[in-house]
C-alpha cells in the first residue's frame, strides 16, 4: 500500500503560470501516451499502443477535416469536429468526456449526440434509414455505456438525464436487439445514482455527530475526551480502519470532479460557473475535509495526552504546536518516522515518493489479493499534478482547434486514479474505531497551540506573547 500525507490541504490558488501551448513542455513524464498506465480493469491498457487504432489516429502528420494529427496521434480539432469523431475507443471516449465539460455541459452534449442521430435518419427512403441507424447505433450505445458507467454523476442533473432517455428511445425504437443493452445500462446508472445519495446521507450524519460531540466538548471543557490508545491500541489495526476511510471517500470521487474543481467559470456563461446550475457532486471536497481532519486528529491525539505514541501520518506531526514539543520528541524513537520524512522529502518534486509510487503501482498490477493492489495517492501531491497540468496549458489553440494532446495527459493521470480507488479494502470493519476516528472532536489550530503551550511552556518572547493571547480569548468566551 502507498500512501502519503502533508500539511492540510485546502483549496487557495496559487498564481497561475504562463499560458503556454503543450510542445513547449513536453509530456510529463518524457514518454508517449500509449505506454506505462495501469493495466487494471475496468481501464485496462485504456492508453496502451492497442488503443490507438485508425479511428484515433492516421499514419502520418496532416489534417483531416477539423482534425490535426502529428506523430500518429489527434493532438487538436474544432469541438463539432471531435464530436462527430466519438468512435467506439475506450481511450478517445474517457478523454474526450472528461474534457468537453471545459468548452460545454453534459446535457449539451447529449443534445448534440441526440442531434447526430437525427441527421443520420434524414433520407426519403424509410428502409435506408432504418439500416444506417442500426449501423450507427452500436456506437451511440458504447457511447453511452461508456459514459454511464464512468461519468455517472453527470446525469443528477434532470437535464442530461432527460437527453439521456430520449437519445435512448430514438436508437431502440422498433429495435429489440439494443432495448436490453439500454434497459441493463440505464439500472445500473440508477444503481450508482442512488448508491451516491445514500454515501451523501451518511456524510451528513457523520457530519452531524461530530458537530454534536465538538458542542459538547466545548460546553464541558472539563471532561477530556478519550484518546486512541483506549479505543484501539494496535497500530496495524487502526492502519487497517484508516484503509477503509480512505478507500471509501476515494471511491466515490468522479474523473470530473478533478477537472471542475479547477474551472470556475467558463468563457460561455459570463462570469457564472459552469457547475452552479445543476448538482453537482463534491466528493473530492468531501476527500480534502477527511484528510484536513485526520492530520487536525493526529495533532490532537499528542497534543491532548500525557503518554507519547508514535502515529505515523506526517501531516499531523508536523503541525507547529506538534513539531515545537521538544521534550516530546526526545521521548520518541523516530526511525520509522524518518523513513516517512524520507519518502516524502520534497525535494526534486518529490522525487523518491514519485519513485515509491511507481513502484506500488507497477506491483499492484501483478497483484493477486485486493491487499497487495491497495495504492493510496499522496492526495495533495495528485490535485497540484493535475492542476499544473491544466493552467500551464492553453485549452484552446491559436486557431481555435481544442488543444486534444494537453487533454490525453490529463486522462492518463486521471485514469490512473481511476485505476488505485476501484479496489475493495479486504480488512474486517471495526465499527468502534471507525467512529471515533469519524467523530471525535479535533482541536482548532488555536485549540492546539493551546494544549501544546500547557504540555510544555513557551521557551522565547514571540511563544509567551501567543500564549498569552491564546488564554485571554479562551476566558473571554467561557
Amino acid at each position: 500500500m502507498m500512501t502519503g500525507g502533508s500539511t492540510p490541504l485546502s483549496h487557495k490558488r496559487t498564481p497561475r503560470p504562463r499560458e503556454r501551448s503543450w510542445s513547449s513542455v513536453g509530456l510529463l513524464y518524457g514518454r508517449s501516451l500509449a505506454e506505462n498506465m495501469p493495466q487494471t480493469p475496468p481501464f485496462t491498457g485504456m492508453f496502451g499502443p492497442a488503443s490507438y487504432n485508425n479511428n484515433v489516429y492516421q499514419s502520418k502528420e496532416e489534417s483531416y477535416g477539423d482534425l490535426y494529427y502529428h506523430e500518429n496521434n489527434l493532438v487538436s480539432g474544432s469541438l463539432e469536429a471531435l464530436i462527430h469523431h466519438l468512435v467506439p475507443n475506450r481511450t478517445y471516449i474517457f478523454t474526450f468526456l472528461l474534457s468537453s465539460r471545459l468548452f460545454l455541459h453534459p446535457y449539451e452534449l447529449v443534445s448534440k449526440v441526440y442531434h447526430l442521430c437525427v441527421e443520420h435518419q434524414r433520407l426519403s427512403d424509410p428502409h435506408a434509414d432504418k439500416l444506417r441507424m442500426r449501423k450507427m447505433a452500436p456506437k451511440i450505445v458504447q457511447l453511452l455505456t461508456e459514459w454511464t458507467e464512468t461519468f455517472p454523476y453527470d446525469f443528477r442533473d434532470e437535464r442530461t438525464m432527460r437527453g439521456l432517455k430520449e437519445l435512448t428511445h430514438r436508437i431502440t425504437s422498433g429495435d429489440e436487439l439494443y432495448r436490453k443493452a439500454v434497459h441493463q445500462m440505464i439500472q445500473s446508472l440508477i444503481r450508482k445514482l442512488t448508491a451516491l445519495s445514500q454515501y451523501e446521507e451518511a456524510l451528513a450524519k457523520i457530519n452531524a455527530t461530530a458537530a454534536d460531540r465538538l458542542t459538547v466538548l466545548k460546553a464541558k471543557p472539563q471532561s477530556i475526551q478519550r484518546d486512541i490508545l483506549t479505543i484501539c491500541n494496535d497500530p496495524f489495526t487502526l492502519a487497517q480502519q484508516l484503509t477503509h476511510i480512505e478507500l471509501e471517500r476515494l471511491s466515490y470521487i468522479g474523473p470530473e470532479e478533478f477537472v471542475q474543481a479547477f474551472i470556475q467559470k467558463g468563457p460561455l456563461d459570463n462570469n457564472k460557473s459552469r457547475f452552479s446550475d445543476r448538482k453537482k457532486a463534491s466528493n473530492l471536497e468531501a476527500y480534502v475535509e477527511w484528510f484536513n481532519r485526520l492530520s487536525y486528529l493526529v495533532a490532537t491525539e499528542i497534543c491532548m495526552v500525557s503518554s507519547v505514541s508514535i502515529i505515523m501520518i506526517s501531516s499531523g506531526m508536523n503541525m507547529s504546536p506538534v513539531s515545537r514539543l521538544k521534550k516530546t520528541w526526545g521521548k520518541v524513537k523516530t526511525a520509522k518516522f524518518d523513513i516517512l520524512e524520507h519518502q516524502m522529502d520534497p525535494s526534486s518534486n518529490f522525487y523518491n515518493y514519485r519513485t515509491a509510487l511507481r513502484g506500488a503501482t507497477q506491483r499492484s498490477i501483478t497483484a493477486h489479493t485486493s491487499r497487495e493492489k491497495i495504492v493510496i495517492p499522496f492526495f495533495s501531491l495528485l490535485i497540484k499534478d493535475i492542476y499544473f497540468l491544466n493552467e500551464g496549458c492553453a485549452n484552446l489553440l491559436p486557431n481555435g482547434h481544442v488543444n486534444f494532446e494537453k487533454f490525453w495527459e490529463l486522462a492518463k493521470q486521471v485514469s490512473e486514479f481511476m485505476t488505485w480507488k476501484q479496489v475493495e479494502c479486504p480488512f474486517e470493519r471495526d465499527r468502534k474505531i471507525l467512529q471515533y476516528l469519524l467523530t471525535v472532536p479535533v482541536f482548532t489550530e488555536d485549540a492546539l497551540y493551546l494544549a501544546s503551550y500547557e504540555s510544555e511552556g513557551p521557551e522565547n518572547n514571540i511563544e509567551k506573547d501567543s500564549w498569552k493571547s491564546l488564554r485571554s480569548a479562551l476566558l473571554s468566551r467561557v
